[in-house]
């Protein structure tokens, strides 16, 4: 299993919307190195919903549910999406400041790549946010 985060602007796409939907497929991305984020990723690999801009913070979890396929709001098959649907939100979000302050996050990709919109997690960083989050 993997561990992953991905983003999205809140007033774009939230995690109340995407909870009310029960899923939906992660499309939008139109960076290489996140698209081939993407493409890495497997089922029942576990994704981190982060909201950008407005309140900076991890707010939920989801899991992968299809593998990467055709971005079908675009004609141009360089680009990928990805099913995911939501497990739980986290019982207090998790913000950037408090990444940024915690020790044991400071190689996070959040913070070195801080525009990478779906990036790769290992456990130790997963686990540690998972930790914050129950604090």
């Amino acid at each position: 299993m993997n561990y992953w985060l991905v983003k999205s602007e809140p007033d774009t796409f939230s995690w109340d919307t995407f909870v009310a939907l029960g899923g939906d497929k992660w499309d939008g991305v139109r960076n290489y190195q996140a698209r081939n984020n993407l493409k890495l990723m497997k089922l029942g690999d576990i994704v981190f919903f982060y909201h950008s801009n407005i309140s900076r913070a991890v707010v939920g979890v989801a899991e992968l549910v299809r593998e990467f396929y055709p971005d079908p709001t675009i004609e141009n098959d360089a680009w990928v999406v990805v099913d995911l649907k939501p497990l739980h939100q986290l019982k207090k979000p998790v913000t950037l400041v408090d990444i940024k302050a915690n020790e044991s996050l400071k190689n996070i990709g959040l913070i070195r790549q801080s525009r990478l919109s779906v990036m790769a997690l290992d456990k130790s960083e997963f686990d540690e946010i998972l930790r914050m989050s129950e604090e």
